[in-house]
């Protein structure tokens, strides 16, 4: 067995991860090859989320270096380089491409050239920005889902080689077009080519010129072309979350005062609102580790005890959960990092031991209900623990990564001089004076006017790219209610 059942004390924690990291070497090319979690055989089946382009292999690229393998990160990255190319017709989902594809990309390059070496010098003869360049390519064919809208706001679909789908639809949710700036703005400063991060901000800037006059609240789906919401119900989970989240860390990466504003501004209306439903969904579980980020410890406290309780009865998270029927309303749950993801933050805010706590039982939760003969499967029903064969890459690049930090007292990130931060999608970056040392409208001048209407100043030429056109223990509480948790109204 990977995990030891019997309790491990905090003495002992860091076996515990130790165990994790053993897990990933171990699956670490049986998922590259889509083999099937469940008997072995093959499973090649591509969506626009997988992408055709070695999706996990990438997605896990820096929780290689955080695990401290740094031969196998090198031998990965090298794989890559050698192997992955976007030159494929394949419709892809911008949102996805972007955190679990693009943000690793960059992530990893960063890591690999970092002069401060936290991981030691985990460079490697030969490398020559490689990773850099792989990540331009695969933004600038991400580009054409900025055009033609009349909004800002991108088509949620483009296909690598020829651009946005001639059946695209015209709507997408706000988390998926609004969280893109920090991999898009990122990308830009270490370029030194403005698109990126412009296209971005013109996106967010739009969302958020569209929320409600009388609540102040966004919808969750948008049109494109019209502006006009088709979604309104607000709220801090699916279609909504990295929204938010995206507009602390920009600040927080950036030193962009306009992205804390507003953060603050939606902070406080969401507190505000009607409740529409009687239910919460498993992604609003990462809200309590943004509370942590913003200083407010007390709430993300209580709102984290919340979501463990639900995990405490079913040994996982189900993607939805009807407080007043106390019950689940969608029954299945995909291994999600975001209950361990602010288990972590809470960890390193409080340093209370209840923590450790906590990530044992999901470790423990892990191996009793999700284990299979390849890996760690998707439950498909939390309550008989009957699976799904399919284990996504954020497993990998997140829930175990955040696991294995919480016990990791000594890890590099925990013990180097360096600040970091984490992408919605887990990917390490530093918080780095030279993405903070000009303001957006220093770095990058632009014409006056609002940001919407504003051009790049560096449109980038890929000459190269055919078909691509750019331009303390807690008591327990009460399931009943939670004040922070709720979907409101427009």
């Amino acid at each position: 067995m990977l995990f030891n059942l019997v309790f491990l004390s905090v003495a002992n924690a860091p076996l515990c991860g130790f165990k994790i990291c053993f897990l990933l070497y171990n699956l670490f090319f049986c998922v590259i090859l889509f083999v099937s979690l469940l008997n072995f055989r093959s499973n090649i089946n591509i969506n626009d989320v997988l992408g055709n382009y070695s999706l996990t292999l990438i997605d896990t690229l820096d929780t290689l270096l955080v695990l401290g393998n740094v031969t196998e990160f090198q031998r990965a990255v090298k794989l890559v380089i050698d192997t992955v190319s976007f030159d494929k017709d394949s419709t892809v989902q911008v949102f996805e491409a972007n955190i679990r594809i693009l943000g690793s990309l960059i992530s990893a390059h960063i890591l690999l050239t970092d002069p401060k070496h936290p991981f030691g010098n985990v460079g490697f003869e030969g490398y020559d920005n490689e990773l850099l360049h792989l990540a331009h390519d695969l933004a600038v064919r991400l580009l054409p889902a900025f055009e033609n809208t009349s909004t800002g706001i991108p088509y949620p679909r483009v296909n690598l080689k020829t651009g946005v789908p001639p059946d695209s639809i015209n709507e997408t949710c706000t988390a998926g077009a609004g969280s893109l700036l920090v991999e898009f703005g990122i990308l830009s400063r270490l370029i030194g080519d403005s698109t990126f991060e412009w296209v971005a901000r013109r996106a967010v800037k739009a969302l958020w010129n569209l929320r409600s006059n009388e609540t102040g609240l966004l919808g969750n789906v948008v049109n494109i072309q019209t502006g006009q919401w088709v979604g309104k119900q607000s709220g801090l989970g699916a279609g909504m979350d990295s929204f938010y989240e995206y507009l602390l860390k920009s600040y927080i990466l950036f030193g962009e005062k306009e992205d804390y504003k507003m953060f603050q501004a939606a902070y406080e209306i969401s507190h505000r609102g009607n409740i529409m439903n009687t239910w919460i969904d498993s992604l609003q579980a990462f809200f309590p580790g943004l509370q942590v980020l913003n200083g407010d410890v007390d709430n993300a406290i209580c709102l984290h005890a919340f979501y463990y309780a639900i995990w405490k009865r079913f040994g996982a998270l189900p993607e939805r959960y009807n407080w007043q029927l106390q019950a689940p309303d969608v029954l299945f749950y995909p291994l999600r990092p975001e209950l361990v993801e602010s288990t972590y933050l809470l960890y390193q805010a409080t340093k209370n031991p209840f923590y450790l706590h906590v990530g044992m039982d999901i470790l423990q939760s892990l191996e009793k209900n999700a284990k299979v003969r390849c890996g760690y499967a998707t439950l498909h029903h939390v309550v008989d623990k009957s699976k799904e064969d399919r284990m996504e890459s954020f497993f990998l690049s997140e829930t175990c990564k955040y696991l294995y930090l919480l016990f990791d007292e000594d890890n590099p990130l925990h013990r180097s001089d360096n600040k970091y931060i984490f992408t919605t999608e887990g990917h390490v970056v530093p918080i780095d004076k030279r993405f903070r040392e000009k303001q957006w409208n220093d770095l990058f001048p632009c014409e006056e006017g609002a940001l919407a209407e504003r051009k790049p100043k560096n449109p980038p030429l890929p000459s190269n790219i055919s078909n691509v056109k750019t331009s303390s223990l807690l008591q327990p509480i009460s399931l009943h209610h939670s004040p922070h948790v709720r979907f409101t109204s427009l």
